[in-house]
């Protein structure tokens, strides 16, 4: 059942992001909108999975692709899904990148940097690969 194994093939790419008041959220959320503009998935509503919305859970739990994009170290995305029972999906944190909190202003620069690893990691064909 793909609410247990959480990923099965054929369906949507998805991409959550943080849509936070810092810096790094605002960041993670236009990389987020440039994604699903460019055509590399599509954004979706993370507070339909915190509030375990059944038609938004259904077509998470049906994606073939997961892209979770975080702000901070507080990972608030990737726990959001966790809770939901989602854990199979790739996770980019800012931090990881060199982006700090409140050091971090949403410059093209620093977008253009997130955007780059997220179509890097959407490129992925296994989930090992990402993992």
């Amino acid at each position: 059942m793909c609410a247990q194994n959480n990923c099965c093939s054929g369906g949507p790419t998805l991409i959550f992001a943080c849509s936070g008041a810092a810096d790094v959220g605002e960041i993670a959320d236009r990389t987020a909108r440039r994604l699903t503009k460019d055509g590399l998935g599509k954004m979706f509503c993370l507070a339909g999975i915190g509030g375990r919305v059944s038609g938004i859970m259904k077509t998470t739990e049906s994606a073939s692709k997961i892209l979770v994009i975080d702000g901070c170290t507080l990972n608030c995305v990737k726990n959001c899904l966790e809770q939901a029972g989602f854990n199979k999906f790739m996770h980019l944190q800012t931090a990881d990148l060199g982006l700090e909190k409140g050091k971090s202003p949403a410059t093209e620069e620093n977008i253009a940097k997130v955007t780059q690893k997220a179509v890097k990691m959407l490129s992925w064909k296994k989930f090992d690969d990402y993992k």
